[in-house]
């Protein structure tokens, strides 16, 4: 795979060990010091959002604004430049107009290990170009290592370093790197609220030094981080990206969102972050022959990562298949279909599965099929407690490759005539299957909401309670069964690498 653009980025010794790659990003993930440059001592700019969010997340090491007259900022001592400051500096956030950063590089730039430029102007633009290859001939020569530019930061709960607000502070096993400022915070914001919580997230922009390849090496060496994500729109040493990939044999899931692979969205791109996006077959074959998923859209990003970051992958038994258990036979029908389209087995219940289930006396009107429709009536039964048995039930007779539960919460919390804790212990029984289940069958939950803010509250609750337990939480019954697929994908890629024979499998 080969895509390039503009300078050829410094590249890491590719003999190093994982522990020499952990170490040269330490001071981007855990400073010690950190200097701000861009806040004001009068008004409000967004480096002083970024000193206030970093200190609010905890961050306790030194912190240095940056600023040629003020004498404090915010209520801490200002320096000149980066040679004023008392110790070297392990992360520079800089948010100066584009043109001011070659000459604040130019005075003390030996002395920061990372810095972050947020500025746009560079070769996003024709006339930024001779300004970003003088910029990283600037930063070669002081050997300090650019984020960027045209990005927006780092968080790393870790580090305690945040460039939004109201960051969590717990750190997670998903590390994302994203050549998008907007969809930066898309992830922290409605990722959070989905549930994923992050090793790290970086914004990194045009990539003129440190770039993806560099971040995908961290993250595989990263101890702390699970899963891998990445929202890319070029790749400046494709084949070094593509090698890691290969080498890695898929031990852990990487997701990328990749922009501008249509003719439209190249153009779009090459706009955005100054990049060649490369052609749209690269990425289909680099899926097929690494085991990394690529998918289309934020959602579908969020939703694969979230499926990665609760389940694990079962080597031993790669499934392609789920049974499907829940209220509404039409939204059978339409998940059969989806299911269909995926390449995903919808297998029968075999008749043991189904003596079983009638053992427990189910309402007229309930599938002892799968997809198995389970009318209100059906799940209300012992106050929800019903769930439990119900599962149990299909994990002990089918060995499922997976089971996804639906529940189309109105007809529950809407309905005068079922009490509000039938669908909370039809939550809590799906939890407790999942905890009880030594084979860890991947179970998912999708909560179907009417958008109103009354369900919306009691999902929010729903999703917190599951999430705890390893069940990721969808909105829709068809973006659940895409990530289970490309979950499911993930699994068999792993299994025939861990045997030897050829790891190619189609992506979805």
């Amino acid at each position: 795979m080969r895509e390039s653009h503009g300078a050829t980025p410094r590249q890491m010794s590719p003999d190093r060990s994982g522990a020499d790659v952990r170490e040269h990003f330490r001071p981007l993930f855990e400073p010690r010091a950190i200097a701000i440059v861009g806040a004001s001592a009068s008004g409000r700019t967004r480096a002083n959002d970024v000193l206030d969010f970093t200190l609010a997340l905890g961050f306790e090491g030194a912190v240095y604004p940056i600023h040629p007259t003020a004498a404090t900022i915010d209520g801490l001592k200002a320096y000149r430049s980066f040679a004023d400051c008392p110790t070297g500096i392990d992360y520079a956030f800089v948010a100066i107009a584009a043109a001011r950063v070659p000459e604040l590089l130019r005075a003390g730039g030996e002395r920061v290990r990372f810095a972050q430029i947020m500025a746009s102007g560079f070769g996003e633009t024709a006339e930024g170009t001779m300004r970003e290859r003088e910029l990283l001939a600037i930063a070669r020569e002081k050997g300090v290592r650019l984020i960027g530019p045209n990005c927006l930061g780092t968080y790393s709960p870790r580090g305690h370093l945040a460039y939004i607000r109201d960051c969590p502070r717990e750190a997670g096993s998903v590390g994302v790197a994203l050549q998008s400022g907007g969809i930066s915070t898309d992830m922290l914001r409605r990722g959070v609220q989905r549930g994923l919580r992050y090793s790290a997230v970086v914004s990194i922009g045009n990539c003129i030094d440190v770039g993806a390849s560099d971040f995908l090496e961290h993250f595989l060496a990263d101890s702390t981080t699970h899963v891998i994500g990445f929202y890319l729109e070029s790749l400046r040493d494709g084949r070094r990206f593509f090698e890691l990939l290969r080498d890695a044999k898929a031990r852990k899931p990487v997701v990328i969102l990749k922009g501008g692979r249509t003719r439209v969205g190249q153009r779009i791109a090459s706009t955005h972050t100054g990049a060649l996006a490369g052609d749209d077959r690269l990425w289909t074959a680099l899926s097929r022959q690494t085991g990394a998923t690529v998918v289309d859209s934020v959602d579908a990003f969020i939703d694969s990562l979230l499926a990665f970051q609760c389940l694990r992958p079962r080597i031993g038994r790669p499934g392609i298949g789920a049974f499907l258990v829940g209220n509404g036979g039409g939204a059978s029908v339409l998940a059969s279909d989806a299911m269909a389209r995926l390449g995903m087995r919808v297998p029968e219940m075999h008749e043991d599965t189904r003596r079983a289930l009638r053992s427990l006396d189910l309402p007229a009107g309930t599938s002892l099929d799968n997809p198995m429709d389970t009318p209100s009536g059906a799940m209300r039964i012992d106050d929800g407690r019903i769930a439990v048995r119900l599962l149990t039930a299909i994990l002990a007779g089918e060995r499922p490759d997976a089971i996804l539960f639906h529940i189309n919460m109105p007809q529950f919390l809407t309905n005068a005539s079922i009490p509000d804790h039938v669908f909370d212990n039809l939550v809590d029984g799906i939890v407790e299957t999942r905890t009880g289940d030594h084979e860890s069958t991947p179970i998912l939950l999708a909560l179907r909401s009417d958008g109103s803010v009354a369900i919306d509250a009691r999902k929010r609750s729903a999703r917190e309670r599951a999430l705890a337990a390893g069940v990721p939480v969808f909105d829709e019954i068809a973006s659940a069964l895409t990530a289970l697929a490309h979950f499911q994908r993930h699994e068999r890629f792993r299994h025939r690498a861990c045997e030897g024979s050829s790891a190619i499998v189609d992506p979805i």
